[in-house]
């Protein structure tokens, strides 16, 4: 009931509406600048990231964890990762290389762990090995979302700031409140060392709030990446409407549950954003929704047009959406018909652009200019 009555309070204390921000909704697909070419299938797919040597991790919702070659043709699934809990949204998730990886060959990566209650966890590796034999050496839980909840929505993204600092965003485990919640993390987007250990200097310690607590009010975020300028991007997932891209800022509240430019799934309205200006609004929101599954903020050479803007991955929508992220004033600038639910966008080191579809035969594609 204390919860209850907080969120009551809070709903009732709305103040003078702000300035709606564009929705984005319906639009024609634009043609792509890009020919699409299979380098592999996986069995539900969930991320990939690219070694320095242009190999690639990839991990699947099951459990498995992958090393694969440039061009597809050699893989081999690594030994040492924890048994993951995969049922509903559970996964084995994100896979991402220490920014030094060439030194100390160090994985993070982030896994829903098995049981119910539950939580997904951010944990630490070392890469050993090759195709003929790779392995996990030393592997460690860095952090573990809590309070464990049964629900989806584990989110479990990974990003690295140039400062040596490593975010990591965990969803609201479809429970609403614990996401304004000051107890926990659930609905939270916290800044860590590389070790793991709250970071010094987080905005929120000492407020009653966990002390690695960065921002809060968040729902799903399943996209987060640096731009070059040193801005955090999320792209979010709404409810029914609703889909977000948020310019993540130091102490911020992103509102959920409390409002959203979506309603509920039963159809029961939600204040929308400009209701409450005290909280931070969306950049670019999606109505109806494309499911944002990634976000890539790209850097390469290849898609010159490309650079600096976000490239979203959609699953319901089945396309890649761009957007570009002027922090004032972000739009979508294209969205780019797949066909298929996309699960993930990375970057090779070449500049090319991989997308991993998702289900049970997932083709890996890489994406170069041409038609």
């Amino acid at each position: 009931m204390r919860h209850l009555a907080t969120a009551i309070g809070l709903i009732l204390a709305v103040p003078a509406l702000a300035e709606q921000a564009p929705i984005t909704g319906d639009r024609p697909f634009a043609e792509k600048p890009f020919k699409a070419v299979e380098i592999a299938t996986f069995e539900d797919p969930w991320a990939l990231t690219f070694l320095p040597d242009g190999r690639m991790l990839v991990t699947e919702k099951k459990g498995r964890m992958l090393l694969v070659s440039a061009d597809g043709r050699q893989r081999i699934a690594i030994a040492g990762v924890p048994a993951v809990g995969a049922a509903g949204q559970g996964a084995l998730g994100e896979v991402v290389a220490h920014p030094d990886f060439a030194d100390n060959r160090l994985v993070y990566f982030s896994y829903s762990t098995p049981g119910s209650p539950n939580g997904i966890v951010l944990a630490r590796g070392r890469l050993a090995g090759g195709f003929d034999g790779a392995r996990l050496e030393d592997v460690k839980t860095l952090y573990a979302a809590h309070p464990p909840k049964s629900g989806g929505h584990y989110a479990g993204r990974i990003a690295f700031s140039s400062d040596g600092f490593l975010f990591f965003a965990m969803g609201e485990r479809q429970k609403f409140m614990p996401a304004q919640e000051r107890e926990g993390v659930l609905g939270k987007i916290v800044r860590l060392t590389m070790d793991g250990k709250p970071a010094p200097g987080n905005p929120l310690a000492g407020k009653g709030f966990d002390a690695a607590v960065w921002t809060y009010g968040h729902r799903n975020p399943l996209g987060l990446a640096f731009d070059g300028q040193g801005r955090l991007w999320d792209a979010e997932m709404g409810p029914k409407g609703g889909d977000e891209i948020n310019l993540i800022l130091p102490g911020r509240n992103y509102g959920w549950p409390l409002v959203s430019n979506g309603d509920h799934y039963d159809g029961k309205p939600i204040p929308d954003h400009p209701t409450r200006p005290d909280f931070e609004a969306p950049r670019v929101s999606w109505n109806p929704s494309i499911s944002p599954s990634s976000l890539l903020v790209y850097s390469g050479s290849l898609f010159p047009q490309w650079q600096g803007k976000a490239l979203v991955g959609a699953l319901s929508g089945k396309m890649l959406a761009l957007v570009a992220l002027d922090e004032g004033a972000a739009r979508e600038d294209a969205r780019y018909d797949m066909g298929k639910r996309i699960r993930a966008v990375d970057q090779s080191p070449d500049g090319a652009v991989y997308i991993l579809e998702d289900g049970k035969d997932g083709r890996l594609l890489r994406l170069t200019p041409g038609r």
